[in-house]
């Protein structure tokens, strides 16, 4: 998987899982402590960018900026990056097809490229107004 797609799931999973804790769904063991296991470790990297990850969906959260932030702590520390892999597999493996369902919403591979080519060299740079 790419990073910046990898990224994307990780996130998207946090968020799902979040979503689906309010309608009383769950989602599986594995997910929940992979879930907990990125979420502290990405916090003592960007604790900001956590803040912001758990804020979601009740606020705006600038997906792309999150998700480059995500790919940027996973470059520079080596336990980020192996959360974040173990979270995405967690999810792509989960058994609850809502969370399968939420996953696919968004369409994250879609967005993962579209902000891999906004952020490359040529690219406009500009992640906030980028229509998904």
């Amino acid at each position: 998987m790419e990073p910046l797609t990898t990224a994307a799931i990780a996130i998207g999973s946090i968020i799902a899982t979040k979503a689906l804790e309010k309608t009383g769904e769950k989602v599986s063991e594995a997910v929940w402590d992979k879930t907990g296991k990125f979420l502290v470790t990405l916090k003592k990297h960007s604790p900001y960018t956590v803040a912001a990850i758990e804020k979601a969906p009740e606020q705006p959260l600038d997906y792309g900026k999150a998700e480059l932030e995500v790919e940027s702590a996973a470059k520079a520390n080596p336990e980020v990056a192996q959360a974040m892999q173990e979270l995405a597999a967690a999810a792509k493996a989960e058994p609850n097809p809502k969370l399968a369902e939420i996953l696919a919403m968004p369409n994250l591979e879609k967005l993962a490229d579209k902000i891999g080519q906004v952020v490359m060299p040529g690219g406009t740079g500009n992640i906030e107004n980028m229509s998904f």
